[in-house]
């Protein structure tokens, strides 16, 4: 089995965001958001290293300055994946996993899972957790996953999948069992073959219409094994997101 070595961590970072332009750099708790997840991948022990990947010179001096590694990447990016697949045609590895840089309380152990499922063969991986609420089931910024009986997933979609026939016809929660639903987490491991498959393909066109990049390894029939968790972290989407991620640290479930 590959040594611990052979695992290294990358977290894609961008300054242009539509709803939230600089949000890497945003203050949570005294800290830039970087720095938060930063240091908590730093925590997972089955990397060897973490690398922040990123094309704008001030998340690079932010990063440096906090004593963090960060290698710069093209402003041409689509995705964060093709982000990490920049990294590594410059740093080699067997197995990389893309940790997202707007989810300053991620969990080092999820992070560890993943790490765990590359070493045990899986091409590509990934995480999920359940639904709880019609709300997140109707929500398209909560991202649902279909999965086979094996663990693989079968189709991700900001849409409502599996869909609920009974219920919209007829608006009756009773007939909505949330406890099928699994929300994904935005955690992605692969393999070096996978991310070199993925950067040449190019983006497809289920990625394009539903804005996730994960959908075009599905398009190229790379296996995507799934494990499951209780509940994900807190993610930062809007402004509006850094207080409820401050409250979290402030009450000790960060």
């Amino acid at each position: 089995m590959p040594e611990k070595d052979s695992i290294v961590g990358v977290i894609p970072a961008r300054y242009g965001s539509t709803r939230f332009p600089g949000k890497p750099l945003t203050l949570i708790a005294g800290k830039p958001m970087i720095q938060h997840v930063y240091e908590r991948a730093s925590s997972a022990r089955l990397l060897s290293s973490v690398i922040v990947a990123t094309d704008d010179e001030r998340i690079e001096k932010c990063v440096l300055g906090f004593g963090g590694r960060v290698v710069m990447t093209s402003k041409r990016n689509p995705t964060g994946t093709d982000r990490v697949a920049e990294v590594a045609a410059m740093i080699r590895a067997p197995y990389y996993i893309n940790v997202q840089g707007d989810e300053p309380l991620i969990n080092p152990e999820h992070i560890d899972l993943c790490a765990r499922m590359l070493l045990d063969g899986s091409k590509m991986c990934t995480l999920v957790a359940p639904i709880t609420t019609i709300d997140e089931i109707l929500n398209p910024n909560v991202v649902k996953v279909v999965l086979s009986q094996s663990g693989n997933a079968i189709m991700f979609s900001r849409a409502v999948i599996p869909y609920p026939r009974d219920y919209f016809q007829n608006k009756d929660s009773s007939t909505l069992d949330t406890s099928i639903y699994l929300r994904h987490i935005g955690i992605y491991g692969y393999t070096l073959d996978t991310l070199e498959r993925m950067r040449l393909a190019g983006t497809c066109v289920l990625e394009q219409i539903e804005s996730l990049e994960q959908l075009r390894a599905l398009w190229l029939g790379i296996e995507i094994r799934v494990a499951k968790v209780d509940k994900g972290s807190l993610c930062v989407d809007v402004p509006a997101d850094v207080e409820r991620v401050e409250k979290a640290i402030r009450i000790g479930e960060g």
